[in-house]
């Protein structure tokens, strides 16, 4: 049985965690609040207590990758508000322990924060250019694993995440004044962040880089408005005067080199 260590098993790691149990995986999972430890072994996760930090990591995690083929790294970086860290640090400080383990592939979960801001269609090809904290320490991030030779690392960047319980329309409902009403959406919903990961595992597909955004690319203002009525929320209302900037993810990729189907497509 193929065991699968997940650092970060959070809104998507848990679930993700759930559906490689069910594809017949062992899994180890890690968190950082000690409560969620015997809810993991109820699962059947093999719970770890784990915290990283730029200076230090806490918790075993020798044995969290001790027998593991394949680490998923979801962990997004915390940089917004006071507590900012330095991701990269971070990452870096776990090298040398996945350098040492069984394992010889790593998944790491990015975004596609890492273009910044442009009017342009974008792929895997284009130059990333990102512009804010988050996106550059994401880019830096994915370097530091890409050009690692002591293990083969793939790319997954997401955009913006929804699902059941999480959806970005209830925090723009009611608001005035929003920028970018023609700026094109870039969003996935969580069973299809899912999807692409047990396809990547299943198809062996490594040293990779992956735009994964559903292709649906509707206005700000127009899918916005939309969601807001379905959801019988405040409409958000969008500031028209100023020129909109938004880039098209284009998720041809993985439907080529994976032939993955996208299930959730109206979002």
């Amino acid at each position: 049985m193929t065991k699968i260590s997940i650092l970060g098993c959070g809104w998507l790691g848990l679930p993700l965690a759930k559906a490689l149990l069910e594809n017949g995986f062992s899994v180890n999972g890690s968190t950082t609040t000690l409560e969620k430890l015997s809810l993991f072994e109820n699962l059947g996760i093999n719970p770890f207590l784990i915290a990283l930090s730029a200076y230090k990591t806490d918790g075993n995690i020798s044995n969290f990758l001790e027998n593991s083929e394949v680490l998923i790294l979801d962990v997004p970086p915390k940089l917004r508000g006071t507590e900012k860290e330095n991701f990269v640090s971070k990452i870096r400080n776990i090298i040398p322990f996945i350098e040492k383990s069984s394992l010889n592939k790593v998944l790491f979960i990015s975004s596609t924060s890492i273009y910044g801001n442009s009017h342009s269609n974008v792929s895997e090809e284009t130059v990333p250019h990102p512009d804010t904290e988050g996106g550059k320490q994401l880019l830096e991030t994915e370097q530091l694993l890409q050009s690692n030779e002591n293990f083969k690392t793939t790319v997954l960047r997401f955009g913006g995440l929804i699902g059941e319980d999480r959806h970005p329309v209830k925090f723009l409902a009611g608001r005035e004044n929003l920028d970018n009403p023609d700026a094109p959406i870039n969003l996935i919903h969580q069973e299809d962040c899912i999807g692409i990961i047990l396809k990547i595992i299943e198809n062996n597909s490594w040293n990779e880089t992956f735009n994964a955004v559903t292709p649906f690319h509707p206005s700000r203002s127009t899918y916005y408005t939309q969601k807001a009525m379905d959801l019988n929320l405040a409409l958000p209302k969008f500031n028209h005067e100023n020129a909109s900037i938004g880039k098209t993810i284009l998720s041809d990729k993985i439907e080529a080199i994976l032939n993955y189907t996208f299930t959730k497509l109206n979002l």
